[in-house]
């Protein structure tokens, strides 16, 4: 027991920014970020047994936490506030520049409008995710993926111009 939780902990550290981009792209507030990791986390831990090495753990989590996400978000009947975000949000790298900072804030108040799929689509995306690891994350076809990404790329450039954010 001893060897699978200390197994778990190094994978979650080395794969940590997973579950804190997937916390950013759903929930737009520290507070609710915080739970959605904590409950990411918690649901690992539960299907780590499950966990076969037939893939990379980094695959496996992925999959795990968007699911946990997506039902996070329904299962608190949670609506997108549309208002203005006052806070910062983090930027893991410090040595960016301003505008960089700038434009990571306006992309995830922008993802902010999309439903729970177009934001598991984009995560992934910029994860540099193929067509077909996206299909494979989201159980559906790499046609499908394909698809839904380049609707959900479109819109998510409708959003980003309706609301003035310059890129």
């Amino acid at each position: 027991m001893l060897e699978t939780q200390q197994a778990f902990l190094k994978q979650i550290n080395e794969n940590k920014g997973i579950i804190h981009k997937v916390s950013k792209m759903y929930m737009d507030n520290a507070v609710d970020q915080e739970d959605l990791f904590q409950e990411i986390v918690m649901q690992l831990w539960k299907a780590f047994p499950s966990f076969k090495s037939t893939s990379k753990f980094s695959t496996w989590m992925y999959r795990v936490a968007l699911n946990t996400a997506i039902i996070f978000f329904k299962k608190d009947n949670r609506k997108i506030d549309k208002a203005p975000l006052n806070e910062q949000i983090e930027i893991a790298d410090i040595n960016d520049s301003h505008e960089k900072e700038e434009k990571l804030t306006y992309l995830y108040k922008a993802v902010q409008e999309l439903n729970q799929i177009e934001k598991a689509l984009i995560f992934l995306f910029l994860e540099n995710q193929s067509h077909r690891e996206i299909a494979q994350n989201l159980g559906i076809t790499e046609v499908n993926a394909r698809v839904k990404l380049n609707r959900t790329k479109e819109k998510l450039q409708q959003i980003i111009k309706k609301n003035g954010y310059e890129f």
